[in-house]
C-alpha cells in the first residue's frame, strides 16, 4: 500500500501541549502542507504555543468547538480536508473525578460529531482518499500488575471517568470504520513529557512548584508506574501512522521507559538543585505524600512492537536527556509558566 501524503490536514486541540507540539514538528517536516488548528482554548489551550507558526501561509487557527457539526462540516469541505487528526478532549484524571459531565460531552459526544461529518463528507467523494486519526490514551487499558504490558488486544477496563470517555470514543471510531468503512486509525500513547505542558500535569508541576519552593504532592506512597515518552517521539509516530497505517488498525506507542512516580519526582528534585546552586536534598523535603486519587491505575506499560514491526517507527529521545531538556525549557521559559499558571493568557485569546 502506497503511503497517505495530504494535502490538508485539520488538527483539534492544536493549541493544547500534544497537538501544538505535533503542528510544530508536522509543518516543519511537511512545509508543503496546510494545517488548520481547531481548538476551542480552554483552559489547557494557549495560542502562545504556537507562535512559531502563527504567521505562517500554510497554517489556519479556527477557535471552535468540535461538537458543532455546522461548523465541522464546512471546515471540510471549505478547506478540502484530508486527513482529521483528533487530539481534543478534555484530559486531566483529577478533573474528570470531580466533573465527569464536560468529559462526556467532550470525549465521547464531540468525536461522534466529528466521526459523523467526517462520514458525509468522505460519502460525497469515495474515491477521496482520507483518514481520521483519533489519538487515545494507555489508560483505557486500565491497571497493571508489576509484570505484563499492553497491546493491542488487551481487553478495554478503563478505572476514570477520563478513562472511559476515552474508551467509549476509540469504540465509535471502531464502529464507523466497520459499519460505515470509514477510513480510521487509532493510536494509544503513554504519558508524555517536554515543552509547553500545563502545569497540572507530575513533571511540570514538580519543576514549577521546586522553583517556587512550593509543596510537591505525591499520590499515596508514589510507587504507581508510568511508561513515560518524549511528545516529540509521540509527534513523529502520529504522522508516521497517518502516513503509513492501513485503515482500521490500532497502534500503541510507548517510550519503553518506566519511572515509578517517586522517582521521577526525586530525579527533577536532584536535578533542579544542582542548576538552581541549592543545598543537596533541598528539593527532596518538598515532597509531602498526599491522599491516594480515587481509582487510581498502580502501573501502565506498553508494548510497542506492532508500530515498530509494521511501521519502523521508534522513539528517538532518551528519558535522562530528554527530562533534563524539560527541565531547562521550564528555566527559560518562566514567563510562559506564570503566564498559564494566572490565567492571564486567557485575556486576549
Amino acid at each position: 500500500m502506497e503511503n497517505f501524503t495530504p494535502n490538508t490536514i485539520l488538527v483539534t486541540g492544536g493549541a493544547g501541549f500534544i497537538g501544538s507540539n505535533f503542528i510544530k514538528n508536522f509543518m516543519d517536516c511537511n512545509p508543503g502542507c496546510k494545517v488548520i488548528n481547531l481548538d476551542i482554548l480552554t483552559y489547557a489551550g494557549n495560542l502562545e504555543n504556537l507562535k512559531s507558526v502563527e504567521n505562517m501561509q500554510n497554517y489556519r487557527f479556527i477557535k471552535g468547538d468540535i461538537a458543532d457539526s455546522k461548523l465541522v462540516a464546512r471546515l471540510l469541505t471549505e478547506e478540502n480536508i484530508d486527513a482529521i487528526i483528533h487530539f481534543a478532549a478534555e484530559s486531566h484524571v483529577d478533573r474528570s473525578i470531580t466533573g465527569p459531565e464536560i468529559f462526556v460531552k467532550t470525549n465521547v459526544l464531540g468525536t461522534q460529531i466529528l466521526l459523523e461529518e467526517s462520514r458525509k463528507y468522505w460519502n460525497e467523494g469515495k474515491n477521496k482518499p482520507f483518514r481520521f486519526l483519533q489519538i487515545s490514551t494507555d489508560e483505557v487499558y486500565g491497571s497493571l500488575g508489576e509484570t505484563g504490558f499492553f497491546r493491542e488486544d488487551t481487553p478495554l477496563a478503563p478505572n476514570s471517568p477520563y478513562s472511559a470517555s476515552k474508551a467509549a470514543a476509540d469504540m465509535l471510531v471502531r464502529a464507523y470504520h466497520e459499519t460505515f468503512g470509514l477510513p480510521t486509525l487509532n493510536t494509544r500513547c503513554s504519558n508524555n513529557y517536554g515543552p509547553f505542558q500545563f502545569p497540572e500535569k507530575l513533571i511540570p508541576l514538580m519543576i514549577n512548584n521546586i522553583i517556587n519552593k512550593k509543596p510537591l504532592p505525591v499520590y499515596g506512597d508514589g510507587q504507581n508506574v508510568r511508561d513515560w515518552l518524549h511528545v516529540k517521539d509521540h509527534s513523529t509516530a502520529v504522522e508516521t501512522v497517518l502516513k503509513k497505517g492501513k485503515p482500521g488498525s490500532l497502534f500503541n506507542i510507548g517510550g519503553n521507559n518506566e519511572w515509578k512516580n517517586i522517582d521521577i519526582v526525586n530525579l527533577i528534585c536532584d536535578t533542579l538543585d544542582k542548576k538552581l546552586g541549592r543545598e543537596q536534598s533541598e528539593g527532596r523535603q518538598l515532597i509531602t505524600l498526599v491522599k491516594d486519587r480515587q481509582g487510581h491505575d498502580k502501573r501502565y506499560a506498553i508494548d510497542a512492537a506492532k508500530i515498530k514491526n509494521e511501521l519502523g517507527w521508534a522513539p528517538a529521545h532518551k528519558f535522562q536527556e530528554g527530562i533534563i531538556e524539560t527541565i531547562d525549557w521550564y528555566l527559560e521559559n518562566q514567563d510562559w509558566v506564570r503566564n498559564v499558571t494566572s490565567g492571564e493568557y486567557r485575556n486576549y485569546q
